[in-house]
């Protein structure tokens, strides 16, 4: 069986899950439901960073140890994306033995290889954002983004960053999609263009982390730890066929990294460079998606105009909440969550649309057709508006069948293409008026048609939108008598003969 490995980033456990966190984790559950649906064995991983002096310093803060500071909110990250629906199949702490004895058995094949040398750092320090900053990236004395730092000098093992910059630049330009969107590879080559510096990897102020070989006053730093996160789910040292399985070869990559736009030169650069250290194959793809702004502002505690996912989707639902994120804006940039938009898109698409023809064609094949569906076939060449939702489908179902534009994180244009033809369908509905043509006796076989066209379309864009809006296509294709049986049901005229269900309306518009 084909397989495939998505991975978010590992979150920082010194935060709870918000829109962002949550936007990240909810994209890579489409993408692995996507890849189910084609029937690819998936493996999707997530899970929590938990070293670092930021930990260390927020466990003194509240009176207790760093494990169970962890442990704690490692266990709400955990909970949230349950309650939220994602369907991982690994959930990674770093804190764990199987991610130690990784992380130790790759430093130490760096150091063997003579990667890795012992030396002194000076420089500027930013405990937050757990990063050094030359003295010409500073301003007014803080990090771009006004955080705090401190000047640090202190013993360091350093890895030889410098000596892989010329490799990790010729496969960026012979693999263009490598970093996704275009503009972050592009900004990526520009960094690559610098001057390269070594980069350190240990410390030696703080002791809430992996003890380095041989040297344990010094402990691993948080990235060459974090980042090892997708390597060390997968126990390539006891379960090499599992990891070769799911992350691939040099000539067939696997992983594909989801990760917010701040990290990108950790996962684009660093990462890459210490794999081919250590002598593993790179990631097939590294996306770095934009951020939100609430109500066109930057999300802040100060201003409490952050959104929890738990709550909102309490109130407003899961799927509405999964579908705004990914219509309206390219995950490539940034987005806006605006309360507004939210409500007329979920009023639109949902309820208007969605919603209002399963309810209408459901409701007449139950009153008109004793509730039977599919039990006749559909000539499209016989109505020029069921030719054309005919045609309109089987380009949609072409452009999805393909992974390209799914695996690349387009999701808004399938999204924006499968409403517009549930649109037409709408229309179509409209112009024939199934409703007179169930008063006429002479109209039965029409009515017939036009019905069975109807629920066909919806079931096709049922199976596309399933790993969009799960549970809403769940309970229409319940309704519909039919089955998600995946890729293989993806084509015009493969409904089943069944018996409807009609129910309450799928979607409610929201005041």
């Amino acid at each position: 069986m084909n397989s495939f490995y998505i991975t978010t980033p590992i979150y920082y456990v010194n935060d709870i899950p918000h829109l962002g966190t949550a936007y990240c984790t909810i994209a890579a559950d489409v993408l692995a439901r996507y890849e189910r649906f084609l029937g690819k064995d998936v493996y999707f991983l997530t899970g929590t960073d938990e070293h670092g002096e930021k930990i260390q310093e927020a466990a003194e803060k509240k009176g207790t140890t760093p494990q169970k500071f962890t442990d704690e909110v490692s266990k709400h990250f955990r909970d949230t994306w349950e309650k939220l629906n994602i369907t991982f199949d690994d959930f990674i702490r770093t804190t764990e033995d199987r991610h130690k004895k990784t992380v130790l058995n790759l430093i130490q094949k760096s150091l063997n290889k003579g990667d890795i040398y012992l030396g002194q750092y000076e420089g500027w320090y930013c405990v937050s954002d757990e990063t050094f900053f030359t003295e010409s990236q500073l301003v007014n004395g803080k990090t771009p983004d006004g955080k705090e730092v401190k000047k640090i000098k202190e013993e360091n093992y350093f890895f030889k960053l410098s000596k892989y910059v010329p490799l990790l630049k010729e496969h960026i330009k012979k693999n263009p999609d490598f970093i996704l969107p275009e503009s972050k590879r592009n900004e990526v080559l520009s960094f690559l263009e610098e001057e390269i510096r070594d980069l350190s990897i240990s410390r030696t102020t703080f002791n809430w982390g992996i003890p380095f070989p041989k040297n344990p006053k010094h402990v691993i730093y948080v990235w060459f730890d974090a980042l090892t996160n997708y390597v060390s789910a997968l126990d390539p040292l006891n379960n090499p066929k599992k990891f070769e399985k799911f992350w691939g070869t040099e000539k067939n990559p696997k992983a594909i990294h989801l990760v917010g736009k701040d990290i990108l030169r950790f996962h684009a650069v660093y990462w890459p460079c210490f794999l081919m250290s250590v002598g593993l194959p790179l990631p097939k793809r590294i996306f770095a998606h934009g951020w939100w702004t609430i109500e066109g502002q930057k999300m802040s505690k100060s201003l409490g105009n952050t959104i929890e996912p738990i709550a909102f989707t309490e109130q407003y639902g899961q799927d509405a909440f999964r579908l705004f994120l990914f219509r309206e804006f390219s995950m490539g940039h940034d987005g806006d969550f605006n309360l507004k938009s939210f409500k007329e898109r979920s009023n639109a698409d949902l309820a208007n649309n969605l919603g209002n023809l399963v309810s209408r064609t459901l409701n007449l094949i139950d009153k008109n057709r004793e509730g039977i569906v599919f039990d006749k076939p559909i000539d499209v060449n016989s109505d020029a508006a069921v030719l054309e939702i005919y045609n309109e489908f089987n380009k949609l179902c072409d452009l999805y069948k393909t992974t390209d534009v799914m695996e690349k994180f387009e999701f808004h244009k399938i999204l924006t293409d499968v409403f517009k033809i549930l649109n037409l369908v709408n229309k179509f509905i409209e112009l024939k008026a199934p409703w007179h043509l169930a008063k006429d006796a002479t109209k039965k076989e029409e009515l017939a048609f036009v019905l069975n066209a109807s629920a066909e379309a919806i079931r096709l864009s049922s199976l596309i939108l399933s790993p969009f809006i799960p549970q809403t296509v769940n309970e229409i294709l319940k309704r519909l008598g039919q089955e998600d049986s995946g890729i293989s049901a993806l084509k015009w005229g493969a409904g089943k003969k069944s018996k409807v269900t009609h129910g309450a309306p799928i979607f409610m518009r929201l005041q």
